[in-house]
């Protein structure tokens, strides 16, 4: 066991689980743990995920121990998985041998009841049938007797329990007949059911694995080593070596290591299993880069910022891994039917037992169709259902640069019918211009000084423009000190121990300053939809000044209206809230299409605008990449931020898009669709299965081996089904 205290959260894998029974029951062992505050048990995964309550933190190498006691009692295994851990093959995946071994026994058995069909009589005699099942029962088909017992040990059952006594039923019976001397025996009924039912998990296994490429490939882009710069000598180390702050030596062809800001050189980064953008991407002297991005052209020397879970591919894995591992909603009928099934469907079997005795007194027959009602039960196909569909959505979604926190954001997502954008970064461009600074007189240089000495420490767009339209005019930057935000207004700070404010005409209101004498000057670029930004400092007697104003400019992004177009296409309203002035608003709506639009929008009221449409019935999601717009990521059902954007904003959202691309949107909603009608297919299918097959069985319809091999591809099936959705791509690329 690994100690692991870095976080709250602690994933284990699970070994041994064979159906949704299986799950159901870890899961109500691990949930009465002192210490354990949630739990989620993923049968498709077979991981187990348990959070600890406040007080367990510390105290988690502890819950941890408890945990794999308490599973091993149950009769499985508990591993307690490092944060990077890579999926491991399931069992089932490496058995192969075993289905190829039973099925060379069975095939002598069940051949010659094909030849009957056409006349012939090719089976061989008891002794030999007798032979040829018994390794197959009782070796080949251990796994179902000791996962069987153990459930019925502690009170439950499960599908190996099933299949346990319905084979060894098929299996006593013709030891019995073989005893008396008939000829009629059932040894091929038994180690039909179990090899087809080996095979269907094998298959089972091996389709599962497929859903757990999108992890598998992520971490596959971690390199194991880094080429480090260290007193001017280069030389490789292990990943876990790089320090924060090192210089890390990047060549052409070569896998980005580290997170970092380029020091030296220039080149093209191909991003695409980070972000899902097909183009390379163009980076130079102080841009970021993130691990796992590959390097094609020239020799980069980047300073290490963020290593290990810290990195930014670290962090796409950990929230895959949590949307793999949860549940929604709707996994809660099928954990209600499954905590019952199993002893349903015993009872079932027995009457089915009792029925036929009483019916002819064919116990024979009486024992087949029980044993038939026993095999063709399937909770396997119910509890993969959501999590394989699940799996596959997200994974998919991720290969494209669409991260999904957690399941229920997944089903919440497919029922949104309003969409709700910020403007700055995500409808336009997010990098304005300055299109205009105007200075009262003799301020003219005093304007952009403190207008840039304000902006220096802040991210924002706005502040980008102002700072690299003070340096292509050369102009020196003072410092500033005692900086504070004021939230959808602008900035404060002092400068040579004045204070300045920097921002919209609130901001001026609440310093005391007026603008009126300034509005016919401004107002020709308001109604042009530029954002306008106002600069005020206190004279000698510490009385506020107006000292001029910064008209802005954004570009709408290329791709904006294609992204609204289709959305529309979707059914889905679309709106526009921002802080900007109304006729920028009125304009970036007009061009857009939008179907409503309200500007001059603070933090707060852009919350309760959303909260509105709440109470109206809709269901909502924002989009929006500033710290203005956590409050209004979290009013929502679901929000979505750009990478681009702020932590925060990331943070708050259910959904990051890992490209700033309004497209995105519309492509989230169409993975989401997709995925839940793939989980109500499933489900429908299981249900529907079990609801004909199990009536059928108890009717004496169904041959013990149809049953089995009914029963067997069911799960399989349903796995396939969730797998089409790897097929799945955005919009954009349908037609490529």
């Amino acid at each position: 066991m690994t100690k692991q205290t870095s976080s709250e959260k602690l994933d284990f894998a699970i070994t041994g689980m064979t159906c949704a029974a299986c799950a159901a029951r870890i899961e109500r062992t691990l949930s009465k743990l002192p210490g354990v505050q949630e739990v989620s048990v993923n049968l498709a995964t077979e991981r187990a995920q348990v959070r600890t309550s406040e007080a367990e933190r510390a105290q988690q190498e502890t819950v941890a121990q408890q945990v794999e006691q308490a599973v091993d009692k149950l009769g499985y295994q508990a591993r307690l998985l490092l944060p990077d851990a890579v999926p491991v093959l399931s069992e089932s995946v490496q058995d192969g041998w075993k289905v190829a071994l039973a099925a060379l026994l069975t095939l002598p058995l069940v051949l010659p009841m094909v030849g009957m069909l056409a006349g012939y009589h090719w089976m061989p005699p008891g002794w030999v049938q007798f032979l040829l099942a018994t390794p197959v029962q009782f070796w080949l088909g251990a796994r179902f007797y000791r996962s069987g017992w153990k459930a019925a040990v502690n009170l439950s059952g499960n599908m190996d329990l099933l299949v346990a006594l319905g084979t060894s039923s098929a299996y006593g019976l013709s030891l019995y007949l073989l005893w008396q001397g008939s000829s009629h025996l059932y040894f091929e009924a038994s180690s039909a059911v179990i090899t087809l039912v080996l095979l269907g998990k094998w298959l089972e296994s091996r389709a599962k694995r497929q859903t757990t490429e999108a992890i598998r490939a992520l971490q596959a882009l971690r390199p194991e080593t880094a080429r480090v710069r260290r007193d001017g000598v280069e030389r490789d180390v292990p990943l876990n070596n790089v320090q924060v702050g090192d210089m890390v030596v990047i060549r052409p062809g070569e896998r980005v290591p580290v997170d970092g800001i380029i020091r030296e050189g220039s080149s093209y980064l191909d991003e695409a299993m980070l972000t899902g953008e097909s183009e390379p991407v163009k980076k130079s002297l102080g841009s970021k880069v993130a691990g796992g991005a590959v390097n094609l052209d020239g020799v980069l020397l980047v300073e290490t910022s963020a290593i290990g879970a810290e990195t930014m591919l670290a962090h796409i894995i950990r929230l895959v891994e949590d949307a793999q591992a949860a549940k929604p909603a709707i996994q809660r009928l099928v954990d209600q039917v499954s905590a019952v099934f199993v002893p349903v469907v015993l009872v079932i079997a027995a009457l089915t037992l009792t029925a036929w005795l009483w019916h002819d007194g064919n116990w024979e027959q009486a024992v087949l169709n029980a044993v038939a009602v026993l095999v063709i039960a399937c909770p396997c196909a119910l509890g993969l259902a959501t999590p394989t569909a699940i799996m596959a959505g997200t994974g998919v979604a991720a290969r494209h640069g669409i991260l999904i926190k957690d399941a229920d954001a997944l089903e919440i997502a497919h029922r949104i019918d309003t969409i709700v954008f910020d403007k700055t970064g995500t409808l336009t461009v997010g990098k304005p211009r300055i299109i205009q600074a105007l200075a009262a007189p003799g301020q003219e240089h005093a304007l952009l000084g403190l207008a840039a000495a304000l902006e220096q420490s802040s991210h924002h767009p706005l502040a980008v423009a102002v700072l690299d339209y003070v340096r292509e005019k050369g102009l020196d930057i003072e410092t500033a000190t005692e900086a504070v935000a004021l939230p959808g207004r602008g900035l404060m700070a002092k400068v040579r121990g004045r204070r300045v404010w920097l921002g919209n005409q609130h901001a001026m209101q609440e310093a005391g300053v007026t603008v009126e004498t300034w509005q016919e000057t401004a107002a020709p670029m308001m109604q042009a939809g530029y954002s306008i930004s106002w600069l005020a400092a206190e004279d000698e007697q510490a009385q506020p000044q107006l000292l001029g104003m910064l008209a802005f400019g954004d570009e709408v992004r290329s791709e904006a209206a294609r992204a609204i177009s289709n959305l529309h296409a979707l059914d889905i309203r679309v709106l526009l809230l921002t802080g900007d002035n109304q006729a920028s608003a009125d304009r970036i709506a007009q061009q857009l299409a939008l179907d409503e639009w309200h500007a001059g929008q603070l933090p707060d009221t852009k919350a309760k605008v959303i909260a509105r449409l709440r109470q109206e019935g809709r269901v909502v999601a924002m989009v929006g990449d500033g710290i203005n717009d956590a409050p209004a990521l979290a009013a929502a059902d679901i929000g979505f931020a750009m990478s681009s954007g702020t932590d925060v904003a990331m943070h708050t959202a259910a959904v990051t898009l890992m490209r700033a691309s309004p497209l995105m949107v519309a492509d989230t909603i169409a993975i989401s669709r997709r995925t839940y009608r793939k989980i109500q297919q499933n489900l429908f299918w299981a249900f529907i299965y079990n609801m004909v097959g199990i009536p059928l069985a108890a009717l004496g319809l169904l041959n013990p081996v149809v049953a089995g091999a009914a029963m067997a591809m069911s799960s399989v099936s349903v796995v396939t089904n969730a797998l089409m959705l790897r097929r799945w791509k955005p919009a954009k690329q349908e037609n490529t």
